[in-house]
Order: structure tokens, then sequence, then C-alpha cells
């Protein structure tokens, strides 16, 4: 299969009709290999508008909600970003174009070590894999100028909020009491995140941060 020809058509088709035509964006995907971050079985449909999941709990989103995401993020090449549920690394590796320096938070050893080994065999060198819970994010890296959330989630920990830079953002989609996903950016001003809203998406979440169970008598 033509991976770099499935790539310009992915970009062509998928990315630039829904809005995003940042040239820095768009060189970010055409420079990334998505075939390298989806398991053996499914590098034939890499770059369809497809989710993949890359091992349990994680997935790819399609090329369209996570391009309009990384859209949302604004980055700058000054930015230290942190990516929570890094998963296979594509966001991150993809956000190492755009950005200084990007720290792929993930919780096993085993997710890290082949994050690891895939930047290294595609030359990211910007992105650094790190084991960690995620709801606690990192506080010893922080502040962060951005946080990138990879799955769509209905709550967010206090502790993300805190470890963002003033005048900082947090990116995430946000799935509402209904199920209903909208990606939003987060904007920090003193103790607080002022939110606006980009777009609907309903990309795969984690669970781990779904809203608890109430009981009413």
């Amino acid at each position: 299969m033509d991976f770099d020809s499935a790539r310009e058509i992915m970009v062509d088709s998928q990315i630039r009709p829904n809005d995003v035509t940042d040239p820095r964006i768009v060189s970010a995907f055409m420079k990334t290999p998505r075939e390298v971050f989806v398991p053996n079985s499914r590098k034939g449909v890499a770059y369809s508008e497809l989710e993949i999941e890359t091992s349990p709990g994680r997935a790819l989103w399609t090329p369209r909600d996570t391009a309009k995401l990384i859209k949302l993020a604004d980055f700058r090449p000054t930015d230290l970003v942190l990516v929570i549920g890094a998963g296979a690394g594509y966001e991150a590796a993809l956000i190492s174009h755009l950005a200084d320096t990007v720290i792929a938070l993930e919780e096993t050893a085993q997710l890290v070590d082949s994050m690891s080994q895939r930047f290294a065999a595609v030359g990211v060198d910007r992105a650094a894999p790190v084991e960690g819970p995620l709801a606690k994010g990192l506080p010893d890296q922080a502040p962060f100028d951005v946080i990138y959330v990879a799955g769509m989630i209905e709550t967010m920990p206090d502790s993300w909020a805190a470890q963002v830079r003033e005048g900082g953002r947090l990116v995430a989609v946000m799935a509402d009491a209904g199920g209903v996903g909208r990606g939003k950016v987060f904007t920090k001003a003193g103790d607080t995140l002022a939110a606006r809203e980009g777009f609907d998406a309903y990309p795969p979440r984690f669970s781990a941060f779904d809203r608890k169970p109430s009981f009413s008598f």
C-alpha cells in the first residue's frame, strides 16, 4: 500500500474540508505516518475515516476530530504541552511538529515503552513518553502552556486545571449528561478556566472520567 498517497488523500478529503487549513497543522499531518501508530492488522485502514483501537481503552480518533481539536488548541512554537492518555502516541507526534516540547502521559510501562519505540522509528525527538496516573497529571513538570486530552471525558480532575499556566489552554472533548460531545478549549485566568466551545464530536471516551452514578430514594 502507498501510505504516502493515502496520507495526502486523508488530508485533502478529511482535514482541509473540515475547516482545518492552517499550513502548520496540514504539514504536521503530512509528516506523521499514521500507519506506524496502529496495530499491524489495521494498517490497511490507517487513513480511513475510522476510529482505530490501539490498545485496551485507547484509540486513534478520526483524522477530522483530531485535526479540529489540534486547531482549537492553537499551539505555538514555544509551548510546553502535556498529552493526557497518549495511547499509541499519534497525537503527541503530531503536536511535536507544532510545539517546543511534548510530554506524553500514560499509565503503564508497556504503553510508554511502545511509544518510545515508535517515536524513535519515525524520528520524533520533541515528545517524551512518561508513566503516571492520568488523573494526577504531571505536577512535577507543570505548569504547561497546553494540556491536550486524548479521549472524550465527562468530568475533569481539578489537578489538570491546576497544572495549566496562566493564560494557557486545556483542550478536550467533553460529553454532557446526554452523551453529546463538544470540543472545548479552556483558558486559564487566575483560579478559573473559561470555556469556549468549538465543534461536535463523539470520539472514544476515557471511561475513568465518567460521571459517578447518582442515587435517589
